[in-house]
């Protein structure tokens, strides 16, 4: 077990899914493509999906942007998926995408936020 690995197996106990973290954006990688890369001051970083991310790559936050994230997903990988708190920076259709994604992450998501 790498050293990275017992820092996640430690860390991972203290979070919980839909707890805010403020990052701040640390790569943007493939811009409409992947994704970004948010440090969260942790041992580990974030990952934010190109799916939870406007259509348009321009309206992504920059690298330096530091914003409030809310844990979308953890498992055993070394990394907190996160989805964006401000609204600016999530996909124009989240509201409807939601209640048809058919994700174990969504269906918690929408289990947290009450929503059906």
């Amino acid at each position: 077990m790498t050293t990275l690995d017992k820092a996640w197996d430690g860390l991972r106990g203290q979070l919980r899914l839909g707890q805010r973290l403020a990052g701040t954006v640390d790569w943007v990688l493939r811009p409409g493509v992947t994704g970004i890369g948010v440090d969260l001051g942790l041992a580990v970083s974030g990952f934010v999906d190109v799916l939870m991310l406007p259509r348009d790559a321009t309206r992504w936050p920059a690298v330096g942007t530091t914003a409030d994230f809310e844990i979308w997903w953890m498992d055993d990988r070394p990394q907190i998926r996160l989805m964006p708190v401000d609204r600016g920076f999530v996909r124009e259709d989240f509201d409807s995408w939601i209640l048809v994604e058919d994700s174990r992450a969504a269906s918690l998501w929408r289990e947290r936020h009450r929503v059906s």
